[in-house]
């Protein structure tokens, strides 16, 4: 996120402070970003307006009770990207800070990310705040907050299956004669084209599929190959392992 932020010039790295516990693991961000880095969670947010949450939810209830004594209705906003902890649990800890839930995808560290938003339902004074910072970072969508776990799977898991048939794909193109490097930069081109074909025409992708389908083809060849074997079906059932995976974290925090 700092690196978006920078990269698109939306606010002076000097106003930007990451935490975390161990010092090191920011050592790089501060020396190539230029930002503050602190492990005092509690100076950070004394300092700052907005408090972004980016944690591991088995360690997002300490982190919430620690900063909450120096948390200010009137100065502060807390956005939490942290899964599967509902703006009412977070409320519960923090009180009537005006609080959001936000679910990029790492792809924001190079402006790209699809970031899934959802709001406590008194968003007024500072919804377009939020819709602009994550504007920075790519693209993002408002969705009531009972889709969030859906939106976390396709919109930040799924980079992860993007970049999986990413390496498949490459991995069959050094089977047939490519060297690695190349045939990775062959696969992230042909991803970034696809998903750029898509976004510019809106169309469905079965549509730009058939322009390259000729009868009896090299590429209806490989389609049906890839779907005997599963393709379809085993991403569709990738996608509903993570929805499920979800709700059973969520059952077991009640």
């Amino acid at each position: 996120m700092a690196r978006g932020l920078i990269e698109k010039n939306a606010t002076d790295p000097k106003n930007l402070i990451l935490t975390n516990i161990d010092l090191d693991a920011l050592k790089q961000f501060k020396e190539e970003l230029h930002v503050q880095v602190t492990s005092d969670n509690k100076e950070a947010v004394r300092e700052a307006d907005l408090i972004f949450i980016s944690v591991k939810p088995w360690v997002a209830n300490d982190i919430l009770e620690e900063i909450k004594p120096e948390l200010n209705p009137d100065k502060h906003l807390v956005i939490s990207a942290v899964s599967g902890l509902t703006i009412h649990q977070i409320k519960e800890q923090i009180g009537k800070i005006p609080t959001a839930r936000a679910m990029p995808n790492t792809a924001m560290s190079v402006n790209e990310s699809m970031t899934a938003i959802c709001f406590d339902g008194n968003e007024g004074p500072y919804k377009q705040d939020v819709l602009q910072i994550f504007s920075y970072l790519g693209e993002s969508f408002v969705v009531p907050e009972n889709q969030m776990a859906a939106a976390t799977v396709l919109a930040s898991c799924g980079i992860a299956y993007a970049l999986r048939f990413m390496r498949a794909a490459a991995t069959g193109g050094i089977e047939i004669g490519f060297n690695s490097e190349l045939s990775h930069q062959i696969a992230a081109q042909i991803m970034f084209g696809a998903a750029k074909l898509i976004k510019t025409t809106r169309h469905h992708p079965e549509r730009e599929i058939d322009k390259v389908t000729t009868p009896m083809g090299v590429t209806i060849s490989g389609l049906n190959e890839m779907e005997q074997k599963g393709f379809s079906a085993s991403v569709v059932q990738g996608v509903r392992k993570s929805f499920k995976k979800i709700h059973e974290a969520l059952e077991e925090d009640k």
